[in-house]
């Protein structure tokens, strides 16, 4: 079967990532989560007290660029790969509300995101790849043969939000989460680079009321649609 790329984006919190490591499991595609990418400098920010409620020192953040060296290791027993920031798996630390909280603000930073682009485009140079993200579709892979926009209500993804926080043991509120899930909607969509759009050929998928199951039987068939046409 030929191989291609597929690109995912999409708003915060419409399940980009589970829908990703999916497709990827099925198809025996490489899967790359771009968001855990940017949570991880992120976290970097925030060990190094560059970032904080009142403050951000975008400069010494550039600075620290050449520093910061990302790689994502494989964990058979979680069927993907795990972020690992200067050699130390974070990949529980960036889930975290208060990462949720900078993310954006770290994304929006044109150096970075240069730096993690120039990343993302290397990994997906030889195609059977599913990333996911916020500029995949329109900057990452232009050329994609497969685009997916995903999006759904800010209530519904609070609420997904909510709940996997709960379950991981997160003190947090459900009106917390939608604060951070509207304000990041509004930092990633305003941001002058590469502000999250949808590519003029992706295909608009709101989730809001599929199951996991039907949105990928759908996305699959979408695929297979694609395969045959390339």
């Amino acid at each position: 079967m030929k191989k291609i790329t597929i690109a995912i984006d999409g708003f915060s919190s419409t399940g980009k990532s589970t829908l990703a490591k999916q497709l990827a499991k099925e198809l025996e595609y490489v899967y790359v989560d771009t968001g855990a990418m940017y949570r991880a400098v992120a976290l970097y920010a925030m060990q190094n007290q560059l970032i904080g409620a009142d403050f951000f020192d975008k400069n010494k953040l550039v600075a620290a660029l050449p520093q910061i060296q990302l790689e994502f290791k494989f964990n058979p027993d979680l069927g993907f790969g795990e972020m690992y920031l200067n050699g130390e798996n974070v990949e529980k630390q960036i889930r975290t509300i208060e990462v949720s909280n900078f993310v954006s603000k770290v994304a929006e930073v044109s150096e970075v995101r240069s730096k993690l682009v120039e990343q993302q485009q290397e990994m997906g140079k030889n195609k059977a790849i599913v990333m996911d993200g916020r500029d995949i579709g329109t900057v990452v892979f232009p050329d994609a043969e497969l685009k997916i926009f995903m999006t759904a209500s800010a209530e519904t993804r609070a609420q997904r939000r909510f709940d996997e926080l709960q379950q991981k043991g997160d003190t947090v509120t459900y009106e917390d989460v939608l604060h951070n899930v509207v304000e990041r909607d509004h930092i990633d969509t305003h941001r002058e680079d590469s502000p999250l759009v949808i590519a003029n050929d992706a295909i608009e998928i709101d989730n809001s009321y599929l199951t996991r199951e039907e949105q990928f039987a759908a996305v699959l068939e979408l695929i297979n649609d694609v395969v045959k046409s390339v």
